[in-house]
């Protein structure tokens, strides 16, 4: 069970800090692959390292370890990357701070201390299966061949044969984003299937790149306060799990419970100081580099 979890939190981590593959161009693009190759490089090497170092004095803490770690993070990192209350079931007692000192109440909403970025779909690699006739065909689509779009700008996707690799076992798609309101030929697909002896309909074919397409549609956030957020919610995180009921605890399982924080407050510094890069970015004046309108009074029709 310990290793499951060991995986399940790396996996969360690696979607949080790298997800996948962003291509394109400017300062929030030009952050995810600092920030990925900083994960990589640096930090999962350190944290590995500091996690074996309590695990070689606490050998029974590995599975406790990872499913704090796992459980805690899994409620505020989004599959995009974004961090806020994300998976938050009622019977999870998370809290948030309604009164302050200059405020009697505040109201709460899940976004509250969110920019919001846009909203995409993350297009992952998929295979599926569809009947045509009597017979079964395997449909594989390759995504690595779509670039992270630079802006919040609506693209529409098209399908085109990957002839090399299309077999009479598994037909192959690349995926790419529509330009210039280029579309799927539908016809010349059909056509090139055909020559290769493989005779499926244009039902068919629809079916599975809807199929394709129905996967999950995700936002993009920034927090305001990432680091706050995310401590004072393991705050109250280790005391529901460690201290809520009245049990006597021994030095050493009190040292056993802070490493498990020390673990999880360093994928918080981690983190958070990308999340206050994006914060500065969002908050840098914007200005228009180009524009092709042209207004002038004296030609404005009456």
């Amino acid at each position: 069970m310990g290793l499951n979890y060991r995986k399940r939190f790396y996996e969360l981590l690696g979607n949080m800090f790298i997800g996948a593959k962003i291509e394109g161009e400017g300062g929030y693009i030009n952050l995810m692959k600092i920030k990925e190759k900083y994960y990589e490089n640096y930090f999962k090497p350190q944290l590995e390292e500091k996690i074996s170092e309590i695990l070689n004095t606490y050998l029974d803490l590995e599975t406790e370890l990872f499913e704090t770690l796992y459980t805690f993070f899994s409620k505020y990192f989004s599959e995009s990357g974004s961090i806020y209350f994300v998976n938050i079931p009622s019977y999870h007692q998370v809290y948030d701070e309604i009164y302050s000192d200059t405020k009697d109440v505040i109201l709460f909403w899940k976004t509250r201390d969110l920019y919001y970025l846009k909203t995409d779909k993350i297009y992952r690699p998929l295979e599926v299966e569809i009947e045509n006739g009597n017979k079964k065909f395997k449909f594989s689509f390759n995504t690595s061949t779509l670039q992270f779009k630079k802006a919040n700008e609506k693209r529409n996707i098209i399908y085109e044969l990957d002839e090399e690799n299309t077999t009479q076992d598994k037909i192959v798609f690349n995926v790419y984003y529509s330009e210039r309101g280029k579309t799927t030929d539908i016809d010349d697909i059909l056509k090139k299937l055909k020559s290769k002896e493989i005779n499926i309909t244009e039902e068919t074919l629809k079916k599975a790149f809807k199929k394709f397409e129905q996967q999950a549609e995700v936002d993009y956030f920034i927090h305001k306060n990432a680091k706050q957020f995310l401590t004072e919610q393991l705050k109250l995180y280790i005391y529901n799990r460690f201290f809520s009921k009245k049990e006597e605890y021994s030095a050493e399982r009190i040292e056993q419970i802070n490493k498990i924080k020390e673990c999880a407050e360093s994928v918080i510094e981690f983190v958070s100081k990308f999340e206050d890069e994006l914060v500065k970015i969002w908050h840098k004046p914007k200005f228009v580099l180009n524009s092709n309108y042209v207004i002038t009074l004296d030609r404005i029709v009456q």
